[in-house]
């Protein structure tokens, strides 16, 4: 069963009678409802607002690291831990062929259910997850594999033996060791970004977002808790914080926005994981025309220029 939001009422209603006309085999009737529903959903999601697209970036159905995973990768083989305490599942990493290019393919996991959820600690990585991230990276760049990074996090886990065992540190590791690190790489927030959850694995030669996913620095729920102390205004702080794909690349924080199905990647999995697969290996074949240095002077001068202004 598709999952509805509440500015989806009226094609959810569209929906249902076309199965109901599919049922009683009116054709007609499908024929004529499909054209509706066309234009019902143009028209809703070319108007779409800040908030309406951070609940999109939510959206329970939308794929996640290991959804695209499976799409995208062919002989994938997942390698685990980070040789210090333990394998954290909120991170994944795998090896495997994109388009006959074998690739390290490295994303944070959310979890479908209570139990998968709890599993994979609701995709808040632990420092030991971030320390398995950045092995994997090291050896993606030993054997000159290009690494493709999935953002999809709330955020760092703010757990007390999270902290214990160096989560920030965890972070500002991986900052430093991946903006040196000597392979391509590109990194593509495919539904949250949050905070320094995701700056640890979205430093790369390309960083990129799903056309329905956010970034931010802080949720907007905990934003509109410490500007208002109210909580329920996150919908006044997503609209103020410019926390959308299409905010981000005006300010130049990111290179691309990835075109997803115009109803959202969970509506059409398949052709969401087509299109970031497209953008990864075009992405790769622009890289393979520059030298090594070159492209590394490239990815520094882009964090470099990160927070740069002019006074007019």
């Amino acid at each position: 069963m598709a999952t509805y939001l509440d500015f989806e009422k009226s094609i959810k209603q569209i929906d249902e009678d076309i199965a109901s006309a599919r049922i009683k085999a009116d054709n007609h009737a499908v024929e004529i409802l499909e054209k509706e529903l066309e234009k019902e959903v143009s028209k809703t999601y070319k108007n779409l607002s800040d908030y309406q697209k951070l609940q999109l970036a939510r959206h329970p159905d939308r794929p996640y690291a290991i959804d695209y995973i499976r799409l995208l990768l062919q002989d994938s083989y997942e390698l685990h831990g980070d040789r210090a305490f333990k394998d954290d599942l909120a991170i994944v990493c795998y090896i495997g062929y994109i388009a006959e290019r074998k690739v390290m393919v490295i994303g944070e996991q959310k979890g479908r259910g209570t139990k998968n959820k709890l599993k994979r600690n609701f995709g808040m990585p632990n420092p030991e997850g971030y320390r398995k991230a950045l092995r994997m990276a090291k050896m993606a760049e030993k054997f000159d594999l290009p690494v493709l990074f999935l953002v999809d996090t709330p955020g760092a886990y703010p757990g007390i033996g999270a902290e214990e065992r160096g989560q920030s540190e965890a972070i500002a590791r991986n900052l430093y060791e991946m903006s040196k690190l000597n392979t391509k790489s590109v990194s593509v927030v495919i539904g949250e970004g949050g905070s320094g959850g995701a700056l640890a694995i979205g430093v790369a030669d390309r960083v990129a977002m799903m056309r329905y996913s956010v970034f931010s620095v802080i949720s907007p729920e905990g934003c509109a808790a410490i500007l208002w102390n109210d909580p329920a205004k996150q919908e006044s702080a997503t609209k103020a914080m410019k926390i959308t794909a299409d905010d981000l690349l005006g300010f130049d924080l990111i290179d691309d926005v990835i075109e997803e199905p115009i109803t959202g990647a969970h509506r059409d999995k398949v052709a969401a994981a087509k299109v970031l697969a497209d953008y990864f290996i075009k992405s790769l074949e622009e890289m393979d025309q520059l030298s090594d240095e070159d492209r590394m002077n490239k990815r520094y001068e882009r964090i470099c220029s990160m927070g740069a202004f002019e006074e007019k």
